[in-house]
């Protein structure tokens, strides 16, 4: 896949404060690329450089191969831009918002129709074709505002906390149509506190902290970078304390398994360090001891754990 976003020493200064220091970046196509990071460590900042918001003090921004600075014009015509809490106008009708920035976006009037009743299905607000904006719920509005930056059908997205303030319904609406986008081709990078969500949502992230991208890459990359663990709950459908004992030796003598707890609800929980399938013989060992193994669940760290493993604290 080729590279749609590249940065190369981006680098953003409000007086004498380094808001963003000298970051390098490249985001292929087709990648959903989350940016996480606590209070002031630069996200919004640097979102705003690769949108053409913001110029840079210093630094190379490529956007689908095109420079900002030397090709703005062929650059900015690649990208969609969707700000966190974007001004819209409350007594335009659905249909006229949309049909405004079709203008704007030199959409022919004669496909102007189609393209909009093609993106309200798309985030599914055909029914509200002709209601006023000012009487739209803050997910309808934020759904709307995604069809108004899909409507030229950029290649790039670059969306500022998009899923701010809504409910877990409309977020999963959301999380839905920038999914769909992503197998088509095109290239997200989006700003979220929601931290458990980007594991789900995202396959790569960078997290910030203090200006500086602290670790990028996939989950799986980070994961592996960090030393992170997998944590393995067992419960027994039958908890009595000589089979909790029985599977706490067990465990506790195999090599993938460290730091050994039992619950006060009889469960038996601890780091475990296997592969896939040194789990799956672990639960076949249990199983042909008789031990009514009722749940065996080993997970890995979200990113919410990654987030905190390298030191930040706060999340914004």
């Amino acid at each position: 896949m080729g590279t749609m976003i590249s940065l190369k020493s981006l680098r953003v200064d409000y007086e004498d404060v380094n808001a963003v220091k000298d970051i390098d970046l490249e985001i292929s196509a087709g990648q959903i690329y989350g940016l996480v990071g606590p209070n002031g460590a630069g996200k919004t900042s640097a979102i705003k450089a690769i949108a053409g918001i913001l110029e840079p003090t210093y630094g190379e921004i490529k956007i689908a191969g095109h420079d900002l600075e030397l090709e703005p014009r062929e650059a900015l015509r690649k990208l969609g831009y969707m700000p966190d809490f974007p001004p819209v106008y409350e007594n335009l009708k659905v249909w006229e918002y949309l049909d405004v920035f079709a203008a704007a976006y030199l959409i022919p009037g004669a496909q102007r129709a189609g393209k909009v009743k093609h993106w309200l299905k798309k985030v599914s607000l055909s029914e509200k074709h002709d209601a006023l904006i000012k009487d739209l719920s803050r997910g309808m509005r934020q759904r709307l505002i995604l069809a108004k930056t899909l409507l030229p059908d950029p290649q790039v997205l670059i969306l500022d906390e998009p899923a701010s303030g809504l409910d877990p319904l409309a977020r999963k609406q959301m999380r839905d149509i920038l999914k769909e986008a992503a197998a088509e081709g095109k290239t997200i990078l989006i700003s979220s506190h929601i931290l458990t969500e980007l594991s789900e949502f995202c396959n790569a992230v960078g997290i910030m902290e203090k200006g500086e991208l602290r670790v990028s890459g996939s989950i799986e990359e980070i994961r592996v970078r960090l030393g992170s663990h997998k944590r393995l709950t067992v419960r027994l459908a039958s908890p009595t304390p000589a089979n909790v004992d029985k599977v706490y030796h067990f465990l506790g003598n195999s090599k993938h398994c460290a730091s050994m707890a039992k619950t006060e609800k009889q469960e038996i929980n601890c780091l475990f360090t296997g592969s896939k399938e040194d789990a799956a013989w672990i639960l076949t060992q249990l199983t042909l001891q008789e031990t009514s193994i009722y749940d065996f669940t080993c997970v890995e760290d979200d990113v919410e754990d990654i987030f905190l493993k390298i030191g930040a604290k706060e999340v914004s």
